[in-house]
């Protein structure tokens, strides 16, 4: 699934988000793509989009949508 992310700016943002989506039980693989504010994730269950959106809000930015 894609999840589009705003307020990643930079290389460190990236790896925050990453690390923050990687930390959701469940998540098997998350790659951010920082020239399209998107990322790519892998999961071995189905996830809410609230989890996904308050992990993501806890490390400082902004789930717009997933798809």
């Amino acid at each position: 699934m894609k999840l589009y992310v705003d307020g990643m700016t930079c290389e460190h943002c990236k790896m925050h988000v990453e690390e923050a989506l990687k930390g959701i039980k469940g998540v098997k693989k998350a790659k951010v793509n920082l020239d399209n504010g998107t990322a790519e994730v892998e999961t071995k269950k189905e996830i809410s989009f609230d989890t996904f959106k308050n992990a993501i809000e806890e490390a400082g930015y902004t789930l717009v949508k997933i798809e």
